[in-house]
């Protein structure tokens, strides 16, 4: 079908276009009649313009454009001219002109689309995932889409830069169950009975790139993972993966914050300081309750066990007692929750895994809690003044064993964060977390369990700990945090062979089977392995943050909804039977 190709985009059009005639096309997004005119914006990926199509000009054109709707992809031929007086459009990049039609061509016409196509329309997700084509052409998720292909070019840039090379790794690769989530598996047609995984990281790969010489690899990296889903996860994602040999940890850090500070330069013309505040594991969980602290606000959370250790309230004192832990936090202003809101906040804390929770209110005449009897008043004093807690202010405490202490609290924190609105949009605090737990041990498998991945190196310091108290070892591994959201992980790798196998006897895995799931990579660290490391960062998640959205499925074209369902497509699907037969493969019911 012929038509009159764009001369320009429709949001390029200026006054300085005034009296040029121009070819525009795209999608109608509305049509209004106003006294015979028939007024219509004009949508294309770049913006809006407004067309008039007059009847006293032409009237066949204006009985065509009548038959204008919602979505019709159309070919337009006009004249720039100026917006009468008065009608100028402050809130639209075009708005001091319009287009007057002499030309138009309906290319297509549309049926009428289940939600508008604007933003922040108030539809459901489903829906819009159903529709995913229709969603995409909403301004605010190209914004999305064109933000993301920024982003990952601006990186790609950055490493290409850094004597990087990018280098594909296989989709079609080995089970290698080394982050310890399910994986999904490929059968094979032409080797029956046998199966691909699809890889969860490049993990192995990429190391063995390390051993092959290469020194410095990137890639932008789909990775699967058969997990239960949230509003940052997806069972397929991208992450920007690297390795670099002959480095320590400090190179690490060296090269990926100038990465992205870069992208904050580019996509938000942002500064942001380096080096990135860094924190210990241990630290990160005593004040923050998380692996993945907000710093945006403070409301750190403090252990008073040793100031309660000996109180009348048995709660505390026997918790103490017991080994367990007894903390809290300050929440400024929020001494006016009502007894109702404190009791659904207790219910909160219940239904994270809390015994339950003690409060008390700062006032100006003294402390109102349902406790109070139980505490002394110099006991009390010495409470507040160590929260540092003012008139107006509410103390909440969880006493409990120290992991589900720090858990609970870490949520409470981000509660009352998101209640005072202290997560301020638009502010970036980057944090790097260190020293993080090597192992831990899982006591319904009476067996330790990398905290990270197999691979990852105890710090120097620390190797010895693995003959007397495994628990106590660090990792030589780092978490990149972004408002209290992991941006991405990696560590320095064991490139030793006996120390590899070493690790693989206290995760309890023999040699035969370090074998059968590590083979060529334990025989590969036999050859020369150099010292290596890297990262990997979650770009959907980067991405998200970036665009501000809450969830990553906003920042993907083609995502899954939690229950790992594609609903435009209504994957997954059943196979057709000749296929399975082809495969060997049968399904139980």
């Amino acid at each position: 079908m012929a038509f009159w190709k764009r001369t320009y985009a429709c949001n390029d059009l200026r006054k300085s276009h005034v009296g040029k005639e121009v070819h525009l096309t795209g999608w109608i997004q509305r049509t209004r009649d106003h006294g015979g005119l028939t007024f219509v914006d004009l949508r294309d990926r770049t913006g809006l313009v407004q067309i008039v199509f007059d009847p006293t000009q032409d009237t066949e054109i204006q009985k065509q454009a009548q038959k204008l709707r919602s979505e019709f992809v159309v070919s337009v031929k006009g004249l720039v001219r100026e917006r009468p007086e008065g009608t100028i459009n402050s809130n639209l990049a075009t708005g001091e002109i319009e287009v007057l039609g002499e030309g138009l061509q309906i290319l297509n016409k549309s049926e009428t689309p289940p939600f508008l196509i604007e933003d922040n329309i108030d539809t459901s997700e489903d829906l819009r995932m159903k529709y995913r084509y229709l969603d995409l052409r909403r301004p605010e998720m190209y914004k999305n889409l064109a933000l993301r292909h920024k982003v990952i070019k601006v990186l790609r840039d950055y490493f290409d830069e850094q004597g990087f090379l990018e280098i594909e790794t296989p989709v079609l690769y080995k089970s290698t169950p080394e982050t310890g989530a399910r994986e999904y598996v490929v059968p094979s047609r032409v080797n029956q009975g046998m199966f691909y995984a699809l890889p969860q990281s490049p993990q192995q790969l990429k190391q063995t790139l390390m051993i092959s010489g290469v020194e410095k690899y990137f890639q932008v990296a789909r990775c699967f993972r058969d997990e239960d889903l949230r509003a940052d996860r997806q069972p397929e994602f991208t992450q920007l993966d690297f390795e670099l040999s002959f480095i320590d940890q400090e190179d690490i850090f060296t090269l990926v914050e100038p990465a992205v500070c870069r992208v904050m330069k580019e996509i938000h013309n942002m500064d942001i300081p380096q080096p990135f505040p860094r924190m210990p594991y241990a630290e990160a969980m005593l004040k923050y309750g998380s692996d993945k602290p907000d710093t945006r606000f403070g409301m750190e959370i403090l252990d008073v066990s040793q100031l309660v250790a000996d109180v009348e309230f048995g709660v505390f004192a026997k918790t103490v007692q017991s080994k367990g832990v007894v903390r809290g936090i300050c929440a400024s202003g929020c001494a006016t929750y009502t007894r109702n809101q404190l009791d659904k906040l207790t219910d909160y804390a219940k239904q994270m895994g809390a015994k339950g929770m003690a409060w008390m209110k700062v006032t100006e005449t003294g402390i109102e809690t349902p406790i109070a009897k139980f505490f002394k008043e110099e006991e009390i004093k010495t409470l507040v003044t160590a929260f540092n807690a003012n008139p107006g202010d509410l103390i909440v405490y969880i006493a409990d064993k120290e992991d589900i202490a720090a858990d609970v609290l870490g949520r409470l924190r981000l509660h009352f964060g998101d209640e005072l609105k202290l997560r301020t949009p638009g502010v970036y605090n980057y944090l790097w977390i260190t020293d993080m737990p090597l192992l831990e041990y899982r006591e319904e498998d009476k067996m330790f369990k990398a905290r990270h991945h197999p691979f990852t190196s105890p710090l120097d310091e620390d190797v010895t700990l693995l003959d007397t108290d495994p628990t106590r070892a660090r990792a030589h591994a780092y978490d990149l945090v972004l408002n209290g959201t992991e941006l991405g992980g990696g560590s320095i790798r064991i490139h030793d062979a006996e120390l590899q196998s070493k690790m693989f006897q206290i995760f309890g895995i023999s040699k035969e089977e370090a074998a059968n799931k590590f083979g060529f990579f334990l025989e590969a660290l036999r050859f020369g392995a150099p010292p290596h490391g890297g990262m990997a960062i979650g770009l959907d998640r980067f991405i998200m943050l970036l665009t501000g959205n809450k969830s990553i499925r906003d920042v993907i074209a083609f995502p899954k909804n939690q229950k790992a369902q594609c609903p435009m497509s209504s994957a997954p699907s059943e196979a057709d039977a000749r296929l399975l037969r082809e495969l060997h493969v049968k399904v139980v019911e």
